[in-house]
């Protein structure tokens, strides 16, 4: 660990690039090749140790020796950058994907995790001899593909983590019970590992799994001194649990900022090898704090150089303008978890396979109709590419996703528009604060529009629907307190709302259409969202609409044509959908792209 060129770390990344054969593709060497440039080390993503035990179905594998050609290629890349190469292994356990066909599912207990998952085999010996070997022989493939450095995975309710959890761990033997018992299996496959290897080998934990009855500091503590005591060279100290605390595992917006760098000090002050902090590590201060405050050894980052690959070495050019990283989840895990491997929502580079972006010959003007995120985004472009950019923009840059930032726990959200709008800045791109004419583009000043205004809420035909509301909610000196709300729609706006009104003590209804609200929402934060407004007692019909308002009460009709009255409402908010809002056409005079909502309503990742 002591001859990385620099204290930065790769973190391990699910990517989902794989050909479902568990090998090395091109996507994977792009994506480690722009990301190794600047990093003292890289870790790939968790390689599975055997076909029966992966969490994805596009994953790395590590399982057999035709696996090394493909990895020392991508090692030879990462080395050529002069990073080293981090091999994470990692055994599931009962976390194993189910849906995957052929998977296996073992553990500490016979009980499947709670929030869902396929019921596991208690081990006996002979399999938890079966999971040592997976590992020493994966470690050995490991180390014949050129790996420098091995990274065992001891936290986020995987199995290892299993056997030490005691709100896991169930078995009548000699590996449950005390905290000695349950540590006894994780440190036999560490000292197999070290036997059988020469390279350092990482701990990653979990220093708190942030679940009730679950592992805490007051044992990640003292285990990390038994895992010093066995040989580790470092240790990676993360929180939460992939079945119990998933939004903790994977640093969701939604839990707050700096815990496991609290976690990872406190492991820090009681060993005496290198401590790796991790967890939503994606501006300048924030490795500002962790090298002045936290003295860290070495700074582990994911997903802030998903969003932007050069990352660190702007760190030291205060004139870039780091492209950040929101912690939503919405393009990586979201992306993975619909088998298109991993994205950005930010960076619409990842995992789209682009053409390099070449500068023009031509010096043609283009008007940029729309200041919202796809308009700046194409306006960036464009000027980067050498083009004449002029963006019309009616009220303020950042268009709806201003509104992005405003429900609770969403802030690192605005983040975004910030970025944009210094990036428009940087590179001196004419807004004109105006609502655009179609003269104001097709008089002759343009070559090109691109027409990026984004859409409009749908207003479905509802009897004696006057007045109504849509997101003005989110503003807090709009928020109405103590009174009853129905939304008419359950989607991601509607939730949002429900979830603002509910800070402010409002009773809420919810009508949607379909069998499900949040239908296509990141994982993540529906089930946070959802359970913030189970419990706050919001009312929520579904395969229901409105039909009919009179005064204060609402008729809603369900798929069976049965009515149902509600009353006492004191206010109505519509967010029944979106639809593309194109102003004026201005084809075939000039040519003319669509980008973002204006050419199909979708989300954010889509603009």
């Amino acid at each position: 660990m002591k001859n990385l060129k620099n204290k930065f770390i790769l973190a391990p990344l699910k990517l989902g690039y794989a050909n479902g054969e568990g090998v090395v593709t091109e996507k994977h060497l792009k994506f480690y090749r722009e990301r190794s440039r600047d990093l003292g080390a890289v870790t790939l993503e968790p390689l599975y140790l055997d076909p029966g035990l992966r969490e994805i179905p596009k994953q790395l594998g590590i399982d057999s020796d035709d696996k090394i050609p493909g990895l020392k290629k991508l090692v030879d890349e990462l080395h050529r950058n002069g990073a080293k190469a981090i091999a994470h292994l990692n055994h599931p356990g009962r976390m194993a994907n189910p849906k995957i066909p052929g998977n296996y599912f073992v553990s500490a207990t016979e009980n499947a995790c709670e929030n869902g998952g396929a019921k596991p085999v208690r081990m006996d010996r002979k399999m938890m001899d079966a999971a040592v070997d997976l590992f020493v022989k994966s470690a050995q493939r490991a180390v014949k593909a050129g790996f420098d450095i091995i990274e065992l995975q001891f936290g986020h309710g995987y199995l290892l983590a299993q056997f030490l959890s005691p709100l896991v761990n169930n078995r009548n033997d000699e590996y449950n019970g005390s905290f000695e018992n349950r540590i006894k299996f994780p440190i036999e496959v560490l000292q197999a590992v070290k036997n059988a290897v020469e390279v350092p080998v990482i701990g990653r934990i979990s220093g708190d799994e942030m679940v009730p009855g679950g592992l805490t500091l007051k044992e990640m503590v003292p285990f990390s001194q038994q895992l010093e005591k066995n040989g580790i060279d470092a240790l990676h100290v993360s929180a939460g649990s992939s079945c119990s605390t998933p939004p903790w595992f994977f640093q969701h917006m939604f839990v707050p900022k700096g815990k496991t760098w609290q976690l990872a000090a406190e492991i820090k002050a009681v060993v005496s090898v290198p401590v790796i902090f991790v967890g939503q590590i994606n501006t300048r201060d924030d490795i500002q704090i962790l090298g002045d405050q936290y003295e860290a050894d070495f700074i582990a980052l994911g997903r802030a150089m998903v969003a932007d690959p050069d990352f660190v070495s702007k760190l030291n050019d205060e004139n870039s303008n780091i492209r950040p990283c929101l912690a939503c989840s919405e393009g990586c895990l979201g992306n993975i978890k619909q088998g298109k491997g991993l994205g950005c929502v930010v960076n619409p580079f990842v995992n789209n396979d682009m053409p390099p972006l070449n500068k023009t010959e031509s010096s043609q003007k283009i008007a940029v109709i729309g200041g919202g995120l796809a308009g700046m985004q194409a306006s960036i472009v464009l000027k980067e590419r050498g083009f004449e950019v002029t963006v019309f923009e009616k009220e303020k840059l950042g268009g709806q996703f201003n509104l992005a930032s405003l429900p609770p726990k969403k802030e690192s959200l605005k983040s975004i528009v910030d970025y944009f709008i210094a990036e428009i800045n940087r590179l001196d791109i004419t807004v004109i604060y105006k609502e655009a004419t179609e003269e104001d583009i097709t008089g002759g000043e343009f070559d090109q529009a691109v027409i990026a205004t984004g859409a409009r809420p749908v207003i479905p035909p509802v009897k004696g629907l006057k007045k109504y509301y849509w997101t003005e909610f989110l503003h807090n000196d709009q928020l109405p307190e103590n009174e009853t709300v129905l939304i008419i729609g359950g989607g991601l706006i509607a939730l949002e709302v429900a979830s603002k009104l509910i800070d402010a003590n409002n009773q809420v209804i919810i009508i949607e259409m379909l069998d499900e609200v949040g239908r296509g929402m990141e994982m993540l934060e529906k089930a946070q969202t959802l359970k913030k407004l189970m419990q706050n007692g919001v009312q929520i019909y579904t395969s229901h609409k409105a039909v009919e308002i009179n005064g204060e009460e609402v008729y809603i009709e369900n798929e069976h044509k049965l009515k149902t009255k509600i009353e006492g409402i004191d206010k109505i908010i519509v967010a029944a959908g979106m639809k593309s809002y194109i102003p004026f056409h201005t084809e075939p005079r000039i040519t003319t792209y669509y980008v973002g909502d204006a050419s199909s309503v979708g989300k954010a990742e889509n603009a």
